[in-house]
């Protein structure tokens, strides 16, 4: 049994490390609460203090609830694919079904990041008008229905949407019976996401340069729009871990292993996520938006859960890593890397047509930047080979292969040689979007911006990556994670310029034209 003085240093710790201006943290096992407590400020203006009864927005957290509404409503969840479909009426190849919603097999883009395609500027409203038209723009999906893997929120949006149409009712009172039977008693769909009714207040900042109040202007429904409090979080983990055994039980439904239509596994489904903490098999899922950080998830064979909830931009899953570690009394890392000499280069990858660079870090990890969030660290296992859970980078005689069983594909990298030609100003316009690329040269620096319905987007250095390919920068965005880099692979007729092809891990393979 986990010894209370040894969970009381890791929140310490966790705390110290951690804890930024307010959060709290919760761990379980069989059901029982070890650790429940919360820390510094809901607002620190008005010196709330963060409770564990303080509302907090768990951001994606939200797409298990939409899904087990589903799931609890329509246990045959293909008896929505018509509706799919029918919210798809631009749509020139066929329509993704509800469980490839479900389960981010959709081949959707996400409208996160082709918010920023069409110009939204950063901390810009968005609402039912602008997420439905950007649903209903699609005409392409950037890979087929069920063979890969890619995190979109719109996805769960849809779904949301689907169910309170066919109920006729708000998608908040269908949340509300999850939540009733799961005794979550303080917890709402708070879709507006300016503020909280209890006045709690997310933040952007650090301790060294001090917090500000984060500006939220989004309208999230069932993706990202739930919020709770650490303890309606704690009745949830209690609730799965009192149905654990029920075949049909809620979470037992939602939290069932998925696969790609190949039969190959993923580690994705239902809003839920599938992977290993410690080398202990765990469901889980983390949140994020402007000034909210979270993460929940289960242990099943050692039954333990563990909840933080951080009201800032700092990372919890390295706080809830040393928690579980506590609660487990084992170390909480592992051994340190070794050297990871010769690995900095950039590539291409084929099939999503991304830049895709690997550098090295200080601390010997090697550092891939792919899915175009913050870079994915890889432990290097000699010259050879380097790779966490989730991907591997390999070399063979053949080149370097990158292999990602989350998303069903592995690949062989095209390294990129040769300087990029500056002939690339002038205006390109993606007839799908209806939205358009300008890059424009100012003394020798090359820039590009994006512009739509949605509004003129920011200009920003383009940075160039090989022959005819640039790294346009997206910094900032709608929500606190931008989409990354957007490569643009620019194409040319005669020698001249006479498109391009635009894309980001959330939102590939988008053409444009020379206006």
């Amino acid at each position: 049994m986990t010894q209370p003085q040894t969970l009381d240093r890791a929140l310490a710790a966790v705390i110290r490390n951690h804890g930024g201006i307010g959060g709290a943290a919760a761990v379980l096992k069989g059901g029982e609460v070890l650790l429940h407590h919360g820390w510094g400020w809901a607002d620190q203006d008005r010196r709330y203090p963060f409770t564990p009864a303080s509302l907090f927005r768990i951001c994606s957290i939200s797409k298990q609830f939409t899904c087990a509404t589903l799931i609890d409503r329509f246990p045959d969840p293909s008896a929505l694919d018509g509706d799919v479909k029918a919210r798809l009426p631009l749509l020139a190849e066929p329509a993704p079904r509800t469980a490839d919603l479900a389960n981010n097999q959709s081949g959707l883009r996400d409208y996160w990041a082709t918010a920023m395609l069409c110009g939204s500027p950063v901390e810009a409203p968005f609402g039912e008008a602008e997420a439905q038209r950007l649903i209903r723009l699609s005409r392409s999906l950037h890979f087929e229905p069920g063979t890969r893997y890619s995190y979109c929120n719109q996805n769960f949006r849809i779904l949301g949407d689907i169910l309170a149409d066919r109920a006729d009712r708000p998608l908040s009172d269908l949340l509300q019976t999850i939540f009733d039977r799961a005794g979550m008693e303080r917890a709402i769909l708070g879709a507006e996401t300016s503020a909280l009714p209890d006045g709690t207040i997310g933040y952007e900042g650090s301790l060294e340069e001090g917090f500000r109040p984060a500006v939220n202007r989004i309208l999230w429904t069932g993706d990202a729009g739930i919020a709770a409090s650490l303890d309606d979080m704690i009745a949830w983990e209690k609730f799965i871990d009192a149905t654990r055994d029920d075949a049909n039980g809620l979470y037992r439904r939602i939290s069932t292993p998925q696969s790609f239509r190949n039969g190959a596994p993923a580690k994705y489904g239902f809003g839920i996520s599938h992977g290993k903490m410690l080398g202990k098999r765990i469901t889980s899922h983390g949140g994020g938006l402007r000034g909210w950080r979270s993460i929940r998830f289960y242990a099943p064979e050692e039954r333990i859960s563990v909840v933080v909830l951080l009201n800032h931009l700092g990372d919890p899953r390295p706080a809830a890593q040393e928690l579980f570690a506590a609660a487990l009394g084992v170390p909480s890392k592992g051994p340190d890397a070794v050297k990871a000499p010769g690995w900095s280069g950039t590539y291409i990858e084929p099939e999503t047509g991304l830049v895709t660079r690997i550098e090295t870090s200080p601390d010997n990890k090697v550092q891939l930047h792919f899915t175009g969030r913050a870079a994915e660290a890889l432990d290097a296992k000699g010259e050879a080979e380097a790779g966490n859970d989730s991907v591997r980078l390999r070399r063979s005689a053949d080149g370097l292969w990158m292999d990602r069983p989350d998303e069903n594909f592995s690949s062989r990298l095209v390294p990129q040689e040769g300087e990029a030609k500056t002939d690339i100003a002038g205006s390109f316009h993606s007839p799908e979007y209806d939205a358009t690329l300008t890059v424009v040269d100012r003394g020798g620096q090359l820039a590009g911006a994006f512009s739509g319905f949605l509004g003129p987007g920011l200009m920003q250095p383009l940075i160039p990556a090989g022959p005819d390919l640039w790294r346009l920068p997206c910094p900032r965005s709608l929500d606190y994670s931008p989409p990354g880099d957007w490569t643009i692979a620019f194409r040319r007729e005669g020698g001249r310029i006479a498109g391009a092809r635009a894309g980001c891990w959330p939102a590939r393979k988008i053409e444009f034209g020379r206006a």
